[in-house]
């Protein structure tokens, strides 16, 4: 917008229209830029000028709700004795009906670069001490307190609220108490770093479906261990990702500069073909979250030190305004379809029963909703009902595509779980399969890859060993070709979904590729069976 000053009442309705509309698409959050022509002309207004804009801004935002916080503030050179500034404005809406928008991000990186320890800054608002303090509230196991050493996939949420302060569990808050009081949520899953964990690291990035990833790299260490493999999965999953350098207080600056230069130079190799973009101030900060959001090409790298708290504020102020990847049109479209819930985790809670973690992945799902889930070993689906929702551990009536949630499924028997099924809506006739096909490209292998051989396959959700029935046009594949190879799933049938990413490993053999055709197993409507019949009450 050029400007806003004293506009015409009916001026001013339109702009509120146009100030709806534009929420609604960024699903509840925009950005104003003043004094900058419809052309893209950088302009400026003087400071009256400027004062009176956002004064206008502020009314229209109290109009539909939202609050509105200035980015930033630049001067320009503009033929005038007067001095004329941009200022480029963030609108956000204060969240209804628990609507606030929840980004997804993964934590990778090497073992002991950090990962834990600059979650538990972020989230806990207190700095480290050195030793590992600001970590210990993420652990799940009393073995990763004992050794320091994540094992397991951790969730932890920092939120936002409408004027962009942080929200977090400082002020000694409950989760609660952070989703009610914040308009945007990021929710970080924190992964195994651990070379011999990293199947679970997979699990974490192929079945949480996350928006972004941030790669976490120690500035004395450099690019180590893991650190290329983990930046290869956020390629290979198409997943985009930011670099934060950690631990920059242990080092001279030298070091540091060394350790940014190495990631530049990996960054721009031809496989990756990213742009990196140095992150030195809120300027660049603010920046990069625009720029990283429209092309996928642009790489943020921050500098910071969980330690002495050196540019943690960039972080978060990058993380604040960091738009999501999909806009309300293609969240609406996948509202419309089926409910389909993917289950990634299963619990018994006391006095509630069986629950299970995991993303629906499309349509809607209701409390008190009717689903079938599967498929079993036997390729059936059982009928269950959902009792309760909650997401980040606060009560939801309506679940919508894309978001994740645990759901409680009353006194369904646990035993009849695994992870890896799917809960569907009755309808869909849901199709499985035991035999694959997919097209690969195998990355990395010792010898050569041939029928009969078995590798561990990821997809989505589902993790299981499958066995290569046939490579179609050749015999055996060896490094970086490509081809399309026939799989066997050796334990259970599957659901799976055409075009579907898919994994897989074996040692140290590895490859990418999709699913292209299923051999479905034809699940008749008499299979499906009730799973609540008599005496199948579990306590």
């Amino acid at each position: 917008q050029l400007k806003l000053v004293n506009p015409s009442q009916y001026r001013f309705e339109h702009l509120v229209t146009q100030m709806k509309w534009r929420l609604q698409e960024g699903r509840g959050e925009a950005v104003y830029q003043i004094g900058v022509e419809d052309n893209g002309l950088l302009v400026g207004l003087s400071e009256e000028e400027m004062r009176a804009s956002l004064k206008t801004l502020r009314r229209m935002a109290e109009k539909v709700g939202a609050d509105i916080t200035v980015l930033r503030e630049r001067e320009v050179d503009y033929d005038s004795d007067v001095p004329r500034k941009i200022t480029e404005v963030l609108v956000r809406k204060v969240p209804d009906n628990q609507q606030f928008l929840d980004l997804r991000v993964a934590v990778l990186g090497n073992v002991d670069s950090g990962k834990s320890t600059l979650l538990g800054v972020l989230t806990q608002g207190e700095l480290d001490n050195g030793r590992g303090r600001a970590r210990l509230n993420l652990f799940r196991h009393l073995h990763e307190i004992q050794s320091g050493r994540t094992s397991s996939i951790s969730f932890e949420i920092l939120g936002f609220n409408s004027k962009g302060e942080v929200v977090n569990y400082s002020d000694s808050r409950t989760a609660e108490e952070i989703c009610e009081s914040s308009s945007k949520m990021i929710t970080f899953i924190d992964l195994a770093g651990h070379h011999k964990y990293l199947k679970t690291t997979i699990f974490g990035l192929t079945s949480y479906c996350p928006d972004f990833a941030m790669l976490v790299v120690s500035a004395n260490t450099g690019i180590a261990g893991t650190t290329r493999e983990h930046l290869g999965l956020a390629m290979a999953l198409k997943v985009p990702f930011f670099i934060v350098i950690s631990k920059v207080d242990l080092c001279s600056k030298a070091t540091v500069e060394r350790t940014v230069k190495q990631l530049e130079r990996i960054l721009k190799q031809p496989g990756c073909n990213k742009l990196p973009l140095l992150v030195n101030s809120d300027d660049d900060a603010v920046t990069a979250a625009q720029q990283f959001a429209q092309s996928p090409n642009i790489t943020p790298i921050f500098t910071l030190s969980s330690v002495s708290g050196e540019n943690l504020d960039l972080l978060k102020v990058f993380l604040n305004i960091l738009p999501p990847l999909t806009n309300s049109k293609e969240q609406e479209e996948l509202m419309q379809q089926l409910t389909e819930f993917q289950v990634d985790e299963i619990y018994t809670v006391p006095e509630v029963g069986t629950v299970v973690g995991g993303t629906l992945s499309s349509g809607i799902c209701r409390e008190g909703e009717n689903l079938v889930v599967g498929p079993t070993d036997d390729g059936k689906f059982l009928r269950l009902k959902v009792c309760s929702i909650q997401r980040n551990r606060s009560a939801c009536r309506v679940l919508r595509a894309g978001q994740a949630a645990t759901l409680a499924l009353g006194p369904f028997d646990r035993s009849l779980l695994r992870k890896g099924m799917v809960m569907v809506s009755p309808e869909m006739n849901p199709t499985i399969c035991s035999v694959f096909e997919a097209e690969i490209v195998l990355l990395f292998h010792a010898t050569t890859f041939r029928k009969g051989f078995q590798v561990t396959v990821h997809v989505g959700n589902v993790r299981q060993t499958a066995v290569v029935e046939k490579i179609h046009g050749k015999d055996k594949l060896r490094t970086g070709e490509k081809a399309v190879v026939c799989f066997r799933f050796i334990k259970h049938p599957e659901y799976l979904k055409i075009g579907a990413k898919l994994l897989f490993r074996e040692g140290v053999t590895k490859g990418i590729g999709h699913v292209t055709d299923l051999q479905a197993i034809t699940t008749k409507e008499n299979s499906l069976e009730e799973s609540l019949g008599p005496g199948q009450l579990s306590f």
